[in-house]
């Protein structure tokens, strides 16, 4: 009997220093991305989009748009000019808010200041144009509206950052002077052209025209 057990306890011993290796190797971490390359973006480049928006009334350009796996990965150059205070919750600029369906935003202020309005209850909703540049290249599909209802405001200064998920709509309401800042998008659903330095170099390089604008 009792050399029953001990064979009993050599199996279970046995069937269990074989597992491990079966889960030591489940366990090990995969990349999500397959000996990708990085990614640099040097200041000058943004510099050179930032003239362009100055000198052209642009507002926002696709800097890169790469993918890194499960998500790609776009970056924004944003310049907005000076805007009046709205009053209440009505706005002068009609359509004013953006929503984005699939596509999550995060901004990094680089100089100025603004008022920001963010909310998923949006008044008066109407589908982006698929035919808008915004939408087949920079954010995908989704709505503008009039306002949104109960929003949270937010007062936006050079080194804040803030995250707008997919979904929330976002409206300026005032703008002081300017404001500029540098938009990483989060593209889940890979939805969007892919753009890559050299891409980017050849718009920058090129001379100016209205079908090249993001707007």
């Amino acid at each position: 009997m009792q050399m029953k057990k001990i064979a009993l306890k050599v199996m279970v011993l046995s069937a269990v220093i074989g597992v491990f290796p079966i889960l030591a190797q489940q366990a090990e971490p995969k990349p999500t991305c397959n000996r990708c390359s990085a990614t640099y973006v040097p200041k000058s480049e943004l510099d050179e989009y930032n003239q362009r928006a100055i000198e052209h009334k642009l507002v926002d350009q696709q800097v890169r748009l790469v993918d890194v796996g499960k998500v790609q990965v776009g970056i924004g150059s944003i310049y907005r000019g000076k805007l009046g205070q709205a009053t209440g919750l009505e706005n002068t600029v009609a359509e004013a808010v953006a929503e984005h369906e699939q596509v999550s935003e995060v901004y990094y202020v680089i100089d100025g200041s603004a008022t920001l309005l963010t909310g998923p209850d949006l008044v008066d909703p109407k589908p982006r144009p698929g035919t808008l540049k915004t939408v087949r290249e920079q954010n995908g599909p989704g709505f503008s509206a009039a306002s949104i209802k109960n929003p949270e405001v937010h007062e936006l200064k050079a080194g804040d950052m803030i995250v707008i998920p997919a979904g929330t709509g976002h409206w300026f309401t005032k703008i002081d002077d300017h404001i500029r800042y540098v938009m990483v998008r989060l593209d889940p659903d890979k939805l969007l052209p892919l753009k890559n330095e050299a891409q980017s170099r050849k718009y920058l390089d090129s001379a100016y025209s209205p079908t090249q604008g993001n707007f």
